[in-house]
Parts: C-alpha cells; structure tokens; sequence
C-alpha cells in the first residue's frame, strides 16, 4: 500500500479530484492549506484598495489517498496531467509506504 499525498493550488482541487475518482480510488482526503514554494504568491489589496502588497501564503489543497501499489503510477498520473501547467507552484506529489492500516470502527487491521 501507498499514500499518495498531492499539494496543489486550490483552484485546480475539483477536476484533480475527478480525475482520481475515474482511477476507482474511492477514499479521499481533502485539507485546505497554505503553503510558499518558489510559485508566485497573489497581490492583494488594502482595505480601501489603495495599496497592495503580496500575499504571505499561496492557498493549496493537501489531497491525500491510500493505494494499492498496482495503482500508484495511475493516481499520480491522473494528478499530473491535470495539475502541471508548467509553471512554477504546481505543486508537490509525494509518495510513501503504508505499513499498517487500522479501522477505528471496526478495530480490524489491514485494508478491508
């Protein structure tokens, strides 16, 4: 098993989450994050619009999915191809091993 952790820009998070579902992943993980790589970060505006000044923090969604191995280069594939644009702050995908997985529910363990 595999968790694939994905970090893009927000605005790319519902078609990157539709292209992980047409890979039969089924569980998914959303938080809403803020991250400052070498992207761009926005301007924003003073309270009366008369300054601007850059924004601390790019907003990036964190998805995070637990994957059969089989699966792995699928998934980041689907992410890819949607997210990569070219530019700087695409975002990062990361992958690691699972070594166990517990059910709170059920108390059970390994993936059922």
């Amino acid at each position: 098993m595999k968790r694939i952790e994905a970090i893009i820009p927000s605005n790319r998070l519902n078609l990157i989450v539709s292209a992980i579902e047409e890979t039969k992943v089924t569980g998914i993980t959303i938080i809403e994050s803020k991250g400052r790589g070498n992207g761009i970060r926005p301007s924003l505006h003073g309270s009366r619009g008369t300054s601007t000044h850059l924004a601390e923090f790019n907003s990036m969604a964190t998805i995070i999915v637990i994957v059969e191995d089989s699966k792995v280069e699928q998934t980041v594939d689907a992410i890819m191809n949607i997210a990569s644009t070219g530019s700087s702050g695409d975002g990062k995908i990361f992958v690691s091993n699972i070594e166990d997985i517990y059910d709170v529910q059920t108390k059970k363990k390994g993936l059922t």
